[in-house]
């Protein structure tokens, strides 16, 4: 399966399946000279990393760069170790990196592609079902920073992005859990039907039922790579996409990102953002109520743990990206299926639903 990103001349596909990983035919036209460098980490390299490695074309030079495994590595000095790994490689402008994992292996390697050289080509094999649905489709990349969440990055597009499915299989349950929740998300922000069937189904996808599975990440892509496709850089419409992330992403950072994962934080902050929304007159009750109960029959977090205060969340989503001007602005929702972007944001409705005022 093939959705398409429409980009223009930085248009690429997003390949959807089983058994890609390995597959020569699908990888050999992404890749430009005889340089690849694999970026990896130390949880994925012992399951695909051999399997990918014999899909090369046999003139290619392959270099194999391991990470350690955890949102804590997303760093500035993990971005440094590998642009140092590079050169002491030699690599060049025609080389292809290649980024096998999850979200954090995805965004430094999109970030180093990017930057070596003025940019090179990477492609994108997410390993996770939250880097499948979210990270690896639309050219963001970042590093964390101390203060705040993806605060230095750019957005850099793939050349194309192979989403093997298999790899769900070796994924474990709280990380596969965890990435059902950017998938709630986009039937939150844009197709009302489409939360329906998550409700109807969520059974099977816990249990992982293979058409099930591969419907629920053949949409959301699809969803993504319409709203990218309209708004590459986040002007507009494209911030419609991070519903619940200023208050997941102030949780990561006020937990020091080794409480949750990116997408329990995501969930939570998706609950939060609909009790807020709620407090601004637009959601009515029963639809926030019932985003809670569809992440909870998923079994995700929908509260803040015990000890996050207020005080410090919001101070952490001051430095949010979506803050203009120092204000704050939210997306918040007008029904199951619409979202708006709101820039008077009401400070008291926003403390109050940190506080859980409810």
């Amino acid at each position: 399966m093939r959705v398409q990103v429409h980009l223009g001349e930085r248009s690429y596909p997003i390949e959807i399946g089983h058994g890609l990983i390995g597959n020569a035919a699908l990888l050999g036209p992404y890749i430009a000279g005889q340089q690849v460098a694999v970026v990896t980490n130390s949880t994925v390299a012992p399951l695909y990393l051999e399997r990918l490695q014999q899909s090369f074309p046999d003139r290619c030079v392959v270099d194999v760069f391991v990470l350690d495994d955890g949102e804590q590595y997303k760093t500035l000095e993990s971005y440094t170790a590998i642009l140092d790994f590079l050169m002491q490689h030699r690599h060049n402008r025609s080389t292809t990196l290649v980024a096998l994992g999850g979200g954090v292996v995805g965004d430094i390697t999109g970030f180093v592609a990017a930057t070596f050289q003025r940019g090179v080509n990477y492609i994108q094999i997410p390993t996770t079902l939250l880097a499948q649905v979210d990270s690896s489709v639309g050219g963001k990349t970042a590093v964390n920073h101390p203060r705040g969440k993806n605060m230095i990055g750019a957005f850099y597009q793939p050349v194309c992005v192979i989403a093997d499915m298999d790899t769900l299989a070796t994924l474990a349950e709280r990380e596969f859990v965890a990435g059902l929740a950017e998938i709630y998300k986009y039937g939150v922000i844009w197709d009302a039907k489409f939360f329906d069937w998550l409700e109807d189904h969520v059974v099977d996808l816990r249990a992982k039922d293979a058409k099930v599975l591969q419907r629920a990440v053949q949409t959301s892509c699809e969803i993504k790579a319409r709203v990218v496709a309209e708004d590459e850089r986040e002007q507009g419409l494209r911030a419609i996409l991070n519903y619940g992330h200023t208050f997941g992403h102030a949780l990561e950072t006020v937990t020091e990102y080794k409480q949750l994962l990116h997408g329990e934080a995501v969930a939570i902050g998706m609950v939060l953002a609909a009790d807020c929304s709620e407090r601004h007159g637009l959601i009515a009750s029963g639809d926030a109520a019932r985003i809670e109960r569809a992440l909870s029959a998923a079994g995700l977090p929908t509260r803040l743990p015990r000890g996050v205060g207020a005080s410090a969340m919001f101070d952490a989503m001051g430095m949010d990206k979506k803050v203009v001007d120092g204000k704050l602005r939210l997306v918040l929702a007008e029904r199951i299926g619409s979202v708006k972007i709101v820039d008077a944001v009401n400070t008291s409705a926003v403390l109050q639903t940190l506080g859980n005022e409810r």
